[in-house]
């Protein structure tokens, strides 16, 4: 059994824990990083990413920039589409010229990794049987065996369950006298797709359909990344190419928009749930991102909401080491947790306000219908979907 030591262990190399990490460091406090998948295995699993403006500069103070910067693609609005026609949200001029950038998750981990590496952070890929022991002592340690089968132990001052929505981290914190968990699963679910293909939109275009809701999205000037609301059972050898492209057509053209067809090399099957954990933190245990909550991916928040975690939490780690002072560090959850239902609020709200319910009537279509006409008549309504959309600022 190897022993080593480090002042705050992190469980997961995901936004939230390699986030964490790279914050810490800035503040002189270091870190070690244990993950189960190998880093070839982080860096390849492809997923979409919209980041805030908070995220982006974020990215560019701490010196996580440069690629974001040169290959993400600003946008600044989105368009509401019903009735067959389109309706932006102009982001810039209801913001004072907040944006979001479209950039692959995939793509921060790959920076993030780089950029921990440069440095000199301890990143241990490959890692099995992770378990956080003593977190409600002053003398935590995890152990693991690494990716040659040697067996580990960790101490550390504090820990963090970054592990995702499969967490094992947070199970640490008891349910049924500390912890409440807050979860609703929806009746729909996403078909996503990538495909080799011209962009349909300049901006993403939120579609509401009577056939289900779409989204059409970018990845790159030669990839798009498109969506339909399917029945959560349904299975992707369902959907042929050719009913994928009919679908996305019937849902979306008209007035002003027609969708570019292409090769299709990718499709999954996206399901939808809204959780909580709460309370986020038990002794010197703190969880952060998919491990404390997960949004339902309509309003692309739960990279950003992750990294707005992390935010708050390295600020309350450093004043503890800096002065021993954990006031801040207690109140993590408390800090977080209206950022967290202010977003779970906006994810639902444009969930229920866009997709086609199984037991839906016209009735209930067509009050979405309205919904969605007062929402975009409205300067309010406008500023309020724009606001939540680029993020808040972190401070």
């Amino acid at each position: 059994m190897t022993n080593s030591r480090t002042r705050v262990g992190i469980v997961g190399a995901g936004p939230a824990g390699l986030m964490l990490s790279h914050l810490l460091h800035l503040r002189g406090i270091e870190s070690v990083v244990l993950e189960a998948r190998t880093r070839e295995e982080v860096e390849g699993t492809i997923r979409a990413g919209v980041l805030e403006q908070n995220t982006v500069d974020l990215m560019v103070e701490t010196g996580l920039g440069d690629r974001v910067k040169a290959e993400g693609l600003e946008h600044h609005g989105i368009e509401l589409r019903f009735g067959g026609r389109g309706h932006r949200i102009a982001f810039d001029e209801l913001t004072d010229g907040r944006a979001v950038t479209v950039y692959p998750q995939h793509e921060v981990l790959v920076d993030l990794i780089a950029k921990r590496l440069a440095d000199g952070g301890d990143i241990r890929f490959g890692v099995s049987e992770v378990e956080v022991h003593d977190h409600t002592t002053d003398s935590p340690y995890i152990t693991y065996t690494d990716a040659d089968g040697n067996p580990h132990t960790l101490r550390c001052v504090l820990a963090a369950g970054c592990d995702g929505s499969r967490t094992e981290t947070r199970k640490l914190i008891p349910e049924a006298t500390i912890r409440q968990d807050h979860f609703r699963q929806y009746p729909f679910a996403w078909l996503g797709i990538l495909a080799e293909a011209p962009p349909s939109s300049e901006e993403l275009i939120y579609a509401n359909h009577p056939r289900g809701f779409a989204l059409i999205s970018t990845r790159t000037p030669q990839v798009q990344r498109q969506y339909l609301q399917v029945d959560p059972n349904d299975s992707v050898d369902n959907w042929s190419d050719d009913r994928i492209w009919s679908e996305l057509h019937a849902r979306v053209d008209g007035d002003g928009a027609e969708i570019k067809d292409g090769k299709i090399f990718d499709k999954s099957i996206l399901q939808f749930r809204s959780f909580v954990c709460e309370p986020m933190q038990h002794e010197n245990l703190f969880l952060a991102g998919d491990a404390a909550h997960t949004v339902p991916p309509t309003g692309a928040k739960g990279l950003n909401l992750a990294v707005a975690d992390v935010y708050a939490l390295s600020n309350g780690m450093a004043e503890f080491f800096e002065t021993g002072d954990r006031g801040r560090l207690d109140a993590y959850t408390e800090t977080v947790s209206p950022r967290i239902w202010r977003t779970q609020h906006f994810s639902w709200w444009m969930s229920s306000m866009l997709h086609r319910l199984p037991d839906a009537s016209g009735f209930d279509h067509r009050r979405q219908v309205a919904e969605l006409d007062m929402v975009t008549r409205s300067v309010a309504g406008r500023t309020l979907i724009a606001e939540n959309y680029v993020g808040t600022p972190l401070d």
